[in-house]
Formats: C-alpha cells, sequence, structure tokens
C-alpha cells in the first residue's frame, strides 16, 4: 500500500503547470455540470411542464452534441486546445445561466440543443490536451486521476445542487420553482469560475514533452517511424477500429445505463432514496477503481489490463440481469460499474499513443460520437424489450444482449490492438 501512495505521489508531482491548471478548472466545471444533471429535469417539473418536454431536452442535447464532435474535434486539431476549451466554456455558461430562467418550452428545448453543440468543444479538446502535455509514461495515471476526479466532481455537484434547493425552500421559505432556479444558478456560477484557470495554460505544448521522449507509439523501423506515424492513411485506420470498439460498448451500455434507476424502481420497487444512494455509491466505487488501474497497467500493459476489466465485469452484468434480490442485484450493479468503467483511462491513454498529435482530437470525437450513437440507438430498443417482456425478462434480455456486445468488443480490441505489443509496455 506504501509503494502503491507513494508512486501515485511521484506522478502527481511530476504533473505539468498545464495539466494542474486543467485538472482545477475540470474540477469546478463538472461540479456545475453536476447541479445541471440532477436539477434541471426537477425545473422543468416544477414550472408544471409534462414529461415529454424532459425528453425533448435530452434528446436535443444529445443530438447537437452529435451533431458537431467530429467537426469539433477538427477545429481542435486545426486550431488548437486552449482557445476552442475557452470559447466553448465561455458559450456554455451563458447557455447555462439563461437555462436557469427561462420559463417557455420551446425556448428550453432550444436552449439545451446550443448547450450540446457548445458544451462538445469540451469534451474533444479535453483528453487530447492531457495527452500533449504528458508523456507515455505518466499517461495512464494522469487519465485515471482525471477521470476519478471528474466523477467525483460531478458526485459533489448532483448531491450539492439538491441540497441548495431544499435548504432555499425548507429554511428560506422559496417556492420550489424558485429554490431550484436558485440551485442552477448556483451551479452556473460554479462553472464560471472553472473558465479562470483555462485562460492560464500555455497554448503549446509543455517543454518538458520536447525534452523526453515522444508519446509511445506502435514500434516501426526508426527510419520510418515519424512520417508513417503522420500518414493520414495510417490514422485513420486506427481511428476507424478505435470507433468499431466503441460503437459495441455504446450499443450495450445503451441498453442498460440510462435505465438503471427504472431497472431497481420496476423489478424491487426500491425508493427514490436508496436508487439515489446505489447510484452515488456506483459513482464512488468507479473513482477508487479508476485509480486501482495503473497498478494492473504495469504488470499486463495497457491492452491487457483494458480488456480484464471488461471482461471481468461481464459476470456481475449477468447477475444483476437474473437476480430477484435486491441487495445481490445492487452488488452486481456496483461492482459492473467500478469494472467496466476502471478502464475508460487506460483506453483513452491508449488511443492518445498510437494516433498521431495531428489527430487526436479527431480521435477523441470520433470515439464519442459513435458511443453516444450507440446510445441513441439502442434506448427504443431496451425500452421495447421491458414493453414486451416484463420487468423481469425484458431488463434480463437488455443485460444479456450487453453482456454479449462487451464480449464482441473486448475481442475485436484484442484482435486489432492486443497483438502489437505498444512501445513501453
Amino acid at each position: 500500500m506504501m509503494a502503491w501512495l507513494k508512486d501515485w505521489k511521484t506522478k502527481i508531482s511530476g504533473f505539468s503547470r498545464n495539466v494542474r491548471l486543467f485538472m482545477l478548472a475540470n474540477i469546478l466545471i463538472q461540479v456545475g455540470i453536476g447541479v445541471f444533471s440532477v436539477m434541471y429535469n426537477l425545473y422543468i417539473k416544477a414550472l408544471g411542464m409534462p414529461e415529454t418536454v424532459n425528453g425533448n431536452v435530452i434528446s436535443m442535447t444529445a443530438l447537437a452534441t452529435a451533431i458537431i464532435l467530429v467537426p469539433a474535434g477538427l477545429l481542435s486539431d486545426r486550431f488548437g486546445r486552449k482557445w476552442l476549451l475557452i470559447g466553448g466554456s465561455g458559450l456554455t455558461v451563458l447557455t447555462l445561466f439563461y437555462r436557469s430562467v427561462e420559463t417557455a418550452e420551446g425556448t428550453l428545448v432550444a436552449a439545451a440543443f446550443v448547450t450540446g453543440l457548445t458544451m462538445a468543444f469540451l469534451q474533444v479538446s479535453g483528453v487530447p490536451f492531457l495527452a500533449e502535455n504528458s508523456n507515455a509514461s505518466e499517461r495512464v495515471h494522469l487519465f485515471s486521476i482525471y477521470f476519478s476526479l471528474v466523477t467525483v466532481a460531478g458526485v459533489i455537484g448532483s448531491l450539492g445542487g439538491g441540497v441548495i434547493a431544499d435548504l432555499l425552500e425548507k429554511t428560506f421559505g422559496l417556492p420550489a420553482v424558485e429554490s431550484i432556479r436558485w440551485s442552477l444558478i448556483a451551479g452556473a456560477a460554479i462553472f464560471t469560475a472553472g473558465i479562470g484557470p483555462l485562460f492560464f495554460l500555455s497554448s503549446g505544448k509543455d517543454s518538458k514533452e520536447d525534452k523526453e521522449a515522444t508519446p509511445a507509439r506502435i514500434p516501426e523501423p526508426p527510419s520510418e517511424q515519424d512520417p508513417a506515424d503522420a500518414a493520414p492513411g495510417r490514422n485513420a485506420r486506427l481511428i476507424f477500429h478505435l470507433g468499431i470498439a466503441n460503437l459495441l460498448i455504446g450499443f450495450g451500455s445503451g441498453l442498460v445505463i440510462p435505465y438503471l434507476n427504472l431497472y431497481f424502481a420496476n423489478r424491487f420497487g426500491a425508493s427514490n432514496a436508496y436508487i439515489g444512494l446505489i447510484l452515488s455509491l456506483g459513482s464512488a466505487m468507479t473513482a477508487v477503481a479508476m485509480m486501482i488501474g495503473p497498478a494492473l497497467v504495469k504488470r499486463v500493459g495497457k491492452v491487457k489490463a483494458l480488456i480484464f476489466f471488461q471482461l471481468a465485469s461481464i459476470p456481475f452484468l449477468f447477475l444483476t440481469a437474473y437476480t430477484m434480490s435486491l441487495g445481490l442485484a445492487s452488488l452486481g450493479f456496483l461492482m459492473r460499474q467500478a469494472l467496466m468503467n476502471a478502464g475508460n483511462p487506460i483506453q483513452s491513454a491508449i488511443s492518445m499513443e498510437i494516433v498521431h498529435d495531428k489527430y487526436k482530437g479527431l480521435a477523441n470525437s470520433v470515439n464519442q460520437t459513435v458511443f453516444q450513437a450507440g446510445w441513441a440507438a439502442m434506448g427504443p430498443v431496451s425500452a421495447g424489450l421491458v414493453v414486451a417482456y416484463g420487468s423481469y425478462w425484458g431488463y434480463a434480455w437488455a443485460f444479456s444482449i450487453t453482456g454479449v456486445l462487451y464480449v464482441i468488443s473486448s475481442t475485436y480490441y484484442y484482435v486489432v490492438f492486443g497483438r502489437r505489443k505498444l512501445a513501453g509496455e
């Protein structure tokens, strides 16, 4: 344990100034987003609007993000990460303040679409920025702590938004709509505070990157390595293979993740308080698992570690699918959540190492686009299964299909990347 803690301390202390500033900015931004993720649908409900408005808001946000992700990635590669991060976050916070006070259905849906567009610039620029300001030896640790901090920040925002709203309503006697509105405004203000550190980022890569070995690539003859790394055809093939693997994962997770709260409510009659608690515990376990990931990477390498986490989550997925015990279902959910998501930082590290710097933004945007496409495509399928087969067999089929898709994705990933030893492993 002491050696593990010492290893983490050494890695964190070696992070560049750019990385530390970016992490600070994202902690504040994700706290603000966490407030909105929980409170905004309650705000729409408090305004007396039908549930379909919430569905339209979610759909339009996802649609806008899917539309703009690839162009945003290309712009990020072309013009640099810093100013797209600042511009995207600045425009996003304006939409958040506007949505906090607007009350008309049509403009709420339109504003959600704009938020999806502007947030995409943050999504596609973050991971490439971290990759460009780190070296291969620290990248897995870097992505692990980054994703862990983002996860924890989101949980803090989710819980904090509810606390602020309840405090204003029950202690100060504000109407429900007003208390939620001030909670949303507080979330937008915290998001705004996160923009400040972005202005202090240096636009270029961290200077230490130039002094160390370039990020690990798939080995090639030294005389041809640099030209081959930058070749558009090579990078297009790599991005295509990464996209296929992510699309399969997106199909699988889209069947179950958006409906976990309904799964616990419909199959077990769990209370809202229990569902909120178990979902929060899932986020906390995910953050812990992400911190453990680098230790496994050190022992077996990145590709094998990623595949291990994905495959190890599948038995717990099937446990959740078929159990009639709320306790076992909760255990299965927590373990699947932690193990599957523990691989996310590793996957990001792999994709940022094998793709040339010129195409990092494009690779990240393609990965996120296909993942969101998987979610959008499988949502109606999951709902249809539950309607057709009921709350037991409907969810059982959904979870089982997800398990099969995860196995296919892991196998595909191993066949394409596992047989080619990445440098430095």
